[in-house]
């Protein structure tokens, strides 16, 4: 099979067969496909779309084209489940989620991404950590696992490595908002890891890749029947990204507030609302709690004695982190050169955020990825960003800066005060959370 021909086939809005897609993933796993043939055929897949079989194939195919994870023989105590989000500005919820899990119970061997598009990444954030191993061999995942409760890491080198070749190809190529090609990545790199219950977080609104509530239920639907179909019990959510989650967005300053959360030295009201209603449907999938309130109250447990935050510091400690990140985070989390209020040129509450270019101007602070190959600058970002609502004027910024020099710091905040739009009136916010999407 010719891997243009199957590309043409595919532009051409005609149905790939299982064996020409796992022929395509195969080349694309072994490197006869070329980077140029692997951009065709995602721009053909964005533009002409997957029936549902094909979908499925092609989640097998890129899930079988490394190691299956198998947790049976590990003796572990508890159900293994894992959540995944569609990302966002400032969705830190991974870096709490998992300990906090953990801390009520559950087995999380995360597996996650960079970042994509204008959208931060799970594993960039954790870069942030020096010393810390995201890319860890399969014999320390287990590891770090089996005895801490969870390990967030990015995919091993046998760990669906289709899809890490086809997402950093997908990030600069505007290929990125494709439902078969997000639910065959996400769940390619979750089912490799043995799940045996999974989360799903879909974002929603100008801030995620699915802006409207019809195209996030679509995905969300997609996500959690094919999940389903393999035997991995599924539940989505939609949330709302219409504006930052939490306050901060970037990569030493979205770890600072995921400490500052698990420590209970300060917590977002918002984010706090999407953790744990995530955490709740972690602990119901995976049989741990039969009911919500009964899961909420195990949550608060594990964040109000502390074991959420000790679970966070053991598996940074035991992934290569230092083991005082928790008490001395200003010591290990660099800070950029330049740190500056960015104030509004009116005063006025907020009445709406065009939370993509606040994730565009990240990108342009050096907080993210032109091309696959560039490196990100941790340290840049944004910190106290308010949120819909909220007042601000010449004592209230919109948030703080942070940046290389004064020209970098100029341009971001130009661009967050066009991104702003103001209002004398009262302002409707919307819930953090909107939907749940199950398979009867």
């Amino acid at each position: 099979m010719l891997p243009q021909e199957i590309i043409r086939k595919k532009r051409d809005g005609g149905v790939l067969s299982d064996a020409e897609i796992e022929h395509f993933i195969e080349g694309l796993t072994d490197g006869t496909i070329t980077e140029g043939q692997a951009a065709a055929f995602a721009m053909a897949v964005f533009f002409r779309g997957m029936e549902m079989p094909e979908r499925i194939a092609l989640t097998r195919a890129m899930m079988e084209s490394g190691a299956v994870l198998d947790w049976s023989r590990d003796g572990l105590n508890g159900p293994v489940v894992d959540k995944h989000s569609t990302g966002g500005v400032g969705d830190k919820v991974s870096l709490m989620l998992g300990p906090m899990a953990a801390a009520c119970g559950c087995f999380v061997p995360m597996i996650s991404g960079r970042g994509l598009g204008h959208t931060g990444g799970t594993l960039d954030k954790f870069d942030a950590i020096p010393g810390y191993q995201t890319q860890p061999d399969t014999a320390l995942f287990r590891r770090v696992v089996r005895e801490v409760g969870c390990a967030i890491i990015g995919q091993t080198a046998d760990l669906a490595p289709a899809d890490r070749r086809l997402y950093a190809i997908r990030d600069v190529t505007a290929t990125v908002e494709s439902i078969p090609l997000i639910t065959a990545s996400i769940l390619s790199k979750k089912l490799a890891a043995g799940l045996q219950g999974l989360v799903m977080d879909v974002k929603t609104g100008n801030g995620a890749f699915m802006a409207t509530i019809e195209e996030s239920r679509e995905l969300a639907d997609s996500i959690v029947r094919v999940a389903s179909g393999a035997g991995v019990r599924t539940i989505a959510l939609i949330t709302d990204m219409n504006q930052v989650l939490g306050h901060a967005a970037g990569h030493a300053t979205e770890m600072l507030e995921a400490i500052e959360y698990l420590t209970g030295k300060r917590r977002d009201s918002r984010l706090d609302q999407v953790a744990r209603a995530l955490v709740a449907e972690m602990l119901l999938a995976g049989g741990l709690c039969r009911t919500a309130s009964e899961a909420m109250s195990r949550i608060e447990t594990a964040l109000s004695s502390g074991r959420a935050a000790e679970t966070f510091a053991r598996m940074v400690a035991a992934l290569g982190g230092p083991g005082d990140l928790l008490e001395r985070p200003d010591a290990h989390l660099a800070a950029a050169p330049l740190v500056k209020p960015c104030l509004p040129t009116q005063s006025g509450r907020i009445a709406a955020i065009d939370t993509r270019s606040v994730g565009v101007a990240l990108i342009e602070l050096g907080g993210g990825r032109l091309r696959a190959q560039d490196k990100i600058d941790h340290r840049v970002g944004f910190s106290d960003f308010r949120g819909l609502g909220e007042e601000v004027g010449p004592q209230q910024p919109i948030c703080t800066v942070h940046a290389v020099d004064d020209a970098a710091w100029s341009r971001a905040a130009h661009a967050i005060q066009m991104a702003v739009r103001l209002t004398e009136g009262t302002v409707a916010v919307p819930s953090p959370i909107h939907e749940r999407i199950a398979v009867d």
